[in-house]
């Protein structure tokens, strides 16, 4: 929302600069997003007039003007190319200095063809004032020669850049800006000038609502030769190019006037194109209609129209139709001002894809009461610029004109806002935002038609707290308990945190990316469980099933840009449908090492250093990775490549991890070179540790030396090594504290289809070392172990 601060002295009367008003709209919860004073790129630029034009010396088509600054010095020589340059000329000079604001040229003194030219005579396009280039600006004769150009043209007027919050649908107009400022003390609010129109006659074309939860008021009249030829006011051309608005005619800039000067979308028909009835109506299925801008959009029955006998003129509340817009040929027109129900006008821009500022201001909620007074206003202003007979007013339907009172204790502007504002501040800053106080034992308070968001207790007290200003809120510091205070982290935040350190510590970057991604993304993972139904884009739709999306469209961004070893990590939440789960996610592309003299050609990572990072990270979440089995990866739709991927689970079902080769074609729908490693690690699925009992006396090392045995079995080619050396350090669990695969061999001497796994065992002996019989004894238990998945002790 822009306003100028000329347009904003229309409603509100005081002495303030620019830097007061952006200073009371931050302060009362506006945020300004930006302030631009048209008059700085038209610095160095005055009103000038030509005292003399003579031909060029060497150049035909060149005049050599003297002009008259007005400044009590000697004329300056120009030389000019403009055809209608002559003497007597009243139009704008660009001083040296001056940056010409449609090229970012400085103007300096040179010599043009050898005659010294001080400056530039100006067309509106170099000073992006219009689109005429064929001469300079001619200015009226009596303009005062040596004013700043910018002061003349009234240009001289700061455009304040508001952000408006969906809920504060009574400041999408200058009106409603002035009313908050008023209230926080910044100037006084002028009375709304609304006419009195005297209708002659009945409207010319019948108008009516046949759609009442749709549009539920209609209201209108008609106006009699009217002339869309004048011109619009300098004033109201003026305010509208200022906030971005084009000026196109008489009449669409009255419409398009009120509605940013009132926040009150209207609608101006030419009478000529209407056949029979006006109507708000369901569209029927099929219907179509090409709107002002130029497009052709298919309706359905869930959108209302605005039609006559003919077919469709309006999508109602968000744009007009090209086919009955006004031109210069207009002479009779229909003044349209409806109310229409915002959740609908939401729903049908959204399946159109259809934004205006009509939609903006029509779906957040505009004033119900302000329907006639209106369409009078609008009526006046059509009156006095382009003439014409109105008629009597029409109002079809009734706008929802509900009565709203909340019940309020003063005292919650304390206990709930955090300020102690006295009563009679508060009502007086209610009663200046338009609420009606009854004071009593609890306060009635009379919610203004305009303000729909308001409907209880808390919303009272944001309107006091905030124009009092949150700054007031005094800073208190929570209370602490005595002694040593207890953590604030959640045991999953502690997770969190150690996972993340233990990540970055390993070599990775951390990564945080979009928790929405697009369909296309999603598709390779099942698609997405949650979707958006009106997303900002397309690209950031899906609620998204993994975070290798995200990893993966950052390693192909990191590639494009020549990084060759890619190690990047995410923390963050996967949405599916029964929940959201915490999971670390972790991709490898590239090189694991450089190439080198020592170790030759670059190293690709591989499914083996996956499982390296997945088990190490496990242990460092506490995990109890000795007890972790290697099985086959969950069933997918082609996420891992077969063989080269596995997870690490506690038993059959409970999966804590997934690492691997990503499937290439996978690899390849995110644009990424190369072998793809990635892990993934479920957070939720981690066991959380036993609450602690009591205190455990001090760790005692062993006084006796472990001893280590090695063990060759010949297992089929198919064992998992990991399950022989798991039921080997299950032999006997009072004295074999580690064991672990140190060799594996296929070939001369191993018969075909079998392989031989030659496993350490560290045996540990308590009270005194082993005996003979005992070791016997154990690696007997080993050998036994061993046969129950498959293995025989080697020959």
């Amino acid at each position: 929302m822009k306003i100028t601060l000329d347009w904003l002295r229309e409603h509100l009367d005081g002495d303030f600069t620019v830097a007061d008003v952006v200073a009371t709209l931050n302060r009362i919860g506006h945020e300004v997003e930006g302030v631009e004073n048209p008059a700085e790129k038209l610095a160095g630029f005055r009103v000038a007039r030509v005292l003399t034009a003579e031909k060029h010396p060497q150049a035909d088509k060149l005049q050599v003007l003297t002009v008259d600054t007005g400044d009590g010095g000697a004329p300056l020589t120009v030389v000019c190319g403009a055809p209608n340059a002559r003497a007597g000329l009243v139009g704008v000079l660009g001083l040296p200095g001056a940056v010409v604001p449609a090229n970012g040229m400085e103007l300096k003194v040179a010599a043009v063809r050898g005659v010294e030219s001080n400056g530039m005579m100006c067309s509106t396009r170099e000073l992006e004032l219009g689109d005429d280039h064929d001469g300079i600006i001619e200015l009226p004769a009596d303009a005062p020669v040596g004013t700043a150009f910018a002061d003349y043209a009234g240009a001289n007027d700061p455009v304040v850049d508001i952000s408006i919050t969906p809920n504060r649908q009574d400041c999408m107009g200058v009106r409603g800006i002035a009313r908050d400022l008023a209230a926080a003390g910044l100037g006084t609010l002028k009375p709304l000038a609304v006419p009195t129109i005297a209708g002659q006659g009945a409207m010319a074309t019948e108008i009516r609502t046949d759609d009442a939860d749709a549009c539920p008021a209609f209201y209108g009249r008609t106006i009699a030769g009217v002339d869309n030829r004048v011109a619009t006011p300098e004033w109201m051309r003026r305010r509208l190019e200022a906030i971005g608005q084009r000026a196109i005619s008489a009449l669409v800039d009255i419409s398009n006037y009120v509605m940013f000067d009132l926040g009150r979308p209207s609608h101006i028909y030419d009478r000529a194109r209407l056949t029979g009835a006006l109507v708000a109506r369901r569209a029927k299925d099929g219907e179509t209609v090409t709107a002002l801008n130029g497009k052709d959009y298919s309706l359905t029955d869930t959108m209302t129209v605005i039609a006559d006998d003919r077919g469709v003129h309006d999508i109602a509340g968000i744009m007009g139709g090209e086919h009955s817009g006004c031109s210069e040929t207009t002479t009779d027109v229909l003044v349209e001002i409806a109310y229409f129900t915002p959740e609908r006008i939401a729903l049908t821009g959204q399946a159109l894809a259809l934004t205006s500022d009509a939609r903006s201001r029509f779906e957040r909620g505009v004033d119900p009461a302000f329907l006639g007074d209106a369409t009078d206003i609008v009526t006046q202003l059509i009156l006095d610029i382009c003439g014409g007979t109105p008629s009597a007013m029409t109002r079809a339907g009734e706008p929802p004109l509900e009565v709203r009172t909340v019940d309020y204790d003063p005292a919650l502007s304390a206990t709930l806002g955090g300020i102690a504002i006295p009563p009679a501040k508060q009502r007086a800053i209610l009663e200046s935002l338009g609420f009606g106080v009854t004071e009593g034992d609890r306060w009635q308070i009379a919610v203004p038609s305009w303000r729909r968001d308001v409907d209880a207790a808390p919303d009272i007290v944001e309107e006091v707290t905030r124009i009092t200003g949150f700054d007031a809120v005094e800073s208190v510091a929570l209370p602490r308990s005595d002694g040593v205070a207890r953590p604030t982290a959640t045991p999953e935040q502690m997770l969190e945190r150690r996972l993340r350190r233990a990540a970055a510590a390993a070599g990775f970057h951390e990564a945080v990316t979009w928790s929405f991604v697009s369909e296309r993304e999603a598709a390779p993972f099942g698609g997405g469980a949650w979707s958006l139904a009106n997303p900002i884009s397309e690209e950031l739709k899906v609620m998204r099933p993994s975070l290798l999306p995200g990893l993966l469209a950052a390693a192909q961004r990191n590639q494009n840009r020549g990084a060759d070893s890619i190690r990047l990590f995410e923390i963050g939440r996967r949405y599916l449908a029964d929940a959201e789960h915490p999971t670390l996610c972790i991709v490898m592309a590239g090189h694991r090492s450089e190439r080198g003299w020592q170790a030759g050609k670059a190293q690709p990572f591989d499914a083996y250093d996956a499982k390296a990072v997945a088990l190490a990270l496990l242990d460092a979440a506490g995990a109890p990775t000795e007890r972790l089995q290697v099985m086959e990866p969950v069933a997918d739709a082609g996420i891992w490549h077969p063989g080269q991927a596995a997870t690490l689970r506690l038993g059959p079902k409970a999966v804590l991890a997934e690492f691997g080769a990503l499937h290439p074609s996978l690899a390849r729908h995110y644009d990424v070179d190369g072998a793809v490693m990635a892990v993934q690690i479920f957070l939720d699925a981690i066991p959380a540790k036993r609450a602690s009992g009591p205190a455990r006396s001090a760790f005692t090392p062993p006084a006796l030396q472990p001893v280590r045995r090695d063990f060759a079995f010949l297992a089929p080619d198919s064992l998992a090594a990991g399950d022989l050396v798991r039921a080997v350090k299950g032999a006997d669990k009072a004295v074999i504290t580690d064991a672990r695969l140190f060799d594996r061999f296929a070939g001369q001497g191993v018969p075909e289809g079998q392989v031989s796994l030659a496993v350490e065992v560290v045996l540990q002996p308590a009270e005194k070392s082993f005996a003979e019989a005992e070791l016997k004894a154990i690696a007997d238990k080993v050998v036994a172990a061993a046969a129950k998945v498959g293995a025989v002790l080697r020959g």
